[in-house]
């Protein structure tokens, strides 16, 4: 309860503390010339080597329910992303990423300062890993030829890194895309095509630099209907009911 209070709090003065935040860690990201992604130092690794307890990491996600509810589940509207079973590592990059000033997310900054040291950084992050992701979510258009487009250009460019049923890939930092939310994404991927996300996989730029918003509203559409096996919560509660 504690922490939800300073969260509070620190959201009040949201404006103060984001503009602090900025002047002194904002860094240029993808836009300077010697950008590194997913560089292999500071807060990030610290955290990486550690292991997460998800009890305490339960504890500590008690500040991001407010927005990102209890489930994970975010919210459809794509304000707020899933974060059920989302990797570890995935997570602990973005908050460090927001935590450092290499992402902006004024919403986010002032409750992921709450978290006071690499550690609990580390837990939240476990715990939030073992969350179920949620059967429903938000989707995108159900036109045919929209999605048939977005499979296209997906399993053209994108399985690769993300995987055929969007599970992406722990070990290289790639999130999972399967039950994220349409909106989110898809803002997401116009902010990284537009220049917007200063730590923005490089890679990924290449790609998405030439798609046209069509493009993008179709592989994103696409994406939202992406599933992964065993991973959703009805599955893993029945697989729980039968070791009973």
């Amino acid at each position: 309860m504690k922490k939800v209070l300073v969260a509070a709090l620190a959201l009040a003065l949201a404006p103060t503390v984001v503009s602090a935040a900025t002047a002194e860690l904002h860094k240029e990201g993808i836009a300077s010339k010697g950008y590194v992604w997913n560089e292999q130092a500071g807060e990030k690794i610290e955290a990486l080597k550690l292991r997460g307890d998800s009890v305490r990491g339960k504890d500590a996600y008690e500040v991001c329910g407010a927005c990102h509810l209890p489930s994970g589940s975010g919210r459809p509207d794509g304000t707020f992303p899933q974060l059920a079973g989302q990797h570890a590592t995935v997570i602990i990059k973005q908050i460090a990423d927001i935590r450092g000033g290499l992402r902006d997310n004024p919403t986010m900054y002032p409750f992921a300062v709450t978290l006071s040291n690499a550690q609990e950084l580390a837990d939240v992050a476990t715990y939030i890993q073992t969350l179920c992701i949620p059967r429903e979510h938000g989707m995108g258009s159900k036109n045919p030829a929209i999605l048939k487009h977005g499979e296209e250009l997906y399993k053209k460019e994108c399985t690769t890194c993300h995987g055929v049923t969007g599970a992406g890939d722990k070990a290289k930092f790639y999130p999972v895309l399967a039950g994220q939310h349409y909106k989110y994404m898809l803002r997401q991927v116009t902010d990284i095509r537009d220049g917007k996300r200063r730590n923005a996989n490089p890679d990924m730029v290449k790609i998405v630099k030439k798609y046209s918003d069509h493009d993008l509203d179709s592989v994103v559409t696409y994406m939202s209907t992406l599933t992964m096996p065993g991973t959703l919560c009805a599955e893993k509660k029945g697989a729980g009911k039968k070791k009973k």
